[in-house]
């Protein structure tokens, strides 16, 4: 019987306000993280850490009310949604499970958060089903769904990947509006940098079930040191031509996770690996004292300082 370890080695931590990303390609281990932290899935080994709780160690009943302050949000809106269901409804059964409100208290609620994510009027959208709506429309009432509750965290597992590019910088929008006013902490999973850029204060870059580069965000754009995040980052398109720079692409495909490769999960397409990275295994560590909180997983990261 053959194993994958989907995440493997992982280790973060998110403070109140965070609007963390988790970048990678798919199957990077990303949305896995993300339903670990909220107790969806258990780990089969190491801990997660919730306001000094360790979740997987609570009964069914103590961990409904730790996911009182946890949401997530789905990346396909349309599947998130019962299609013989008005969405109004959907929201409102949110809340009554969760907080214990009556139907009437379901209903203003439901109302009070659609105007919070831009569905005017309210009192029409609560009557509509899912395909009298556009695809940015149904993620705002994924996303509204998600906030109804007021918690504290929320997973946004690439929320704007299934929504034309002319809607998704409303999308992001509102999330950042509904970031600074109800004060949440976001896990934001995705593959696209740019998103990242726009979104998040803090990153981390996984490859392969691994972190490979962590830091402030800003540190990561200005100046990215792990040759992966290298050449990710050169793949994001520039507007201005004149500011066109050279791709790094990755030689070759991604490993098999079932099988990785030994030592740098990166060293078969990287093309600064040496026999140290095909033996040994980089850990995650400090390379620049001007940057404590900037970490990554390179034998060789000090050369591209």
């Amino acid at each position: 019987q053959l194993f994958v370890k989907a995440v493997d080695g992982v280790s973060f931590t998110l403070e109140k306000g965070d609007i963390y990303g988790l970048v990678g390609e798919s199957g990077s281990g990303k949305t896995t993280t993300g339903r670990l932290t909220l107790g969806l899935i258990q780990p089969t080994s190491g801990r997660v850490i919730v306001d000094g709780v360790d979740i997987g160690r609570l009964s069914p009943g103590e961990l409904r009310t730790y996911r009182k302050k946890m949401q997530i949000i789905f990346q396909d809106p349309t599947a998130s949604l019962n299609p013989k269901m008005r969405v109004g409804d959907a929201v409102a059964d949110a809340v009554k499970l969760l907080t214990g409100a009556d139907q009437e208290e379901a209903v203003r609620r439901v109302y009070e958060i659609f105007e919070y994510v831009g569905l005017t009027p309210p009192q029409e959208f609560y009557g509509r089903y899912p395909h009298n709506l556009s695809g940015g429309q149904k993620q705002r009432v994924v996303i509204a769904r998600a906030l109804v509750t007021r918690p504290e965290y929320v997973v946004a597992d690439e929320p704007v990947a299934m929504v034309d590019v002319s809607v998704r910088a409303q999308i992001l929008d509102v999330m950042k509006k509904m970031h600074e006013r109800l004060g949440l902490t976001y896990l934001f999973i995705t593959h696209d940098l740019a998103v990242a850029k726009y979104l998040c204060n803090r990153l981390a870059i996984m490859y392969l079930g691994k972190i490979s580069e962590m830091g402030e965000a800003r540190d990561i754009f200005r100046l990215p040191l792990h040759p992966y995040t290298q050449a990710l980052l050169s793949s994001v398109p520039v507007p201005d031509p004149r500011a066109a720079r050279a791709k790094k692409i990755p030689r070759g495909e991604i490993p098999n996770a079932i099988n990785p490769p030994s030592g740098c999960r990166f060293h078969p397409r990287c093309p600064y690996a040496t026999e140290l990275c095909r033996t040994e295994e980089p850990q995650l560590r400090r390379v620049d004292a001007s940057r404590p909180d900037h970490l990554l997983a390179c034998h060789w990261a000090e050369k591209f300082l």
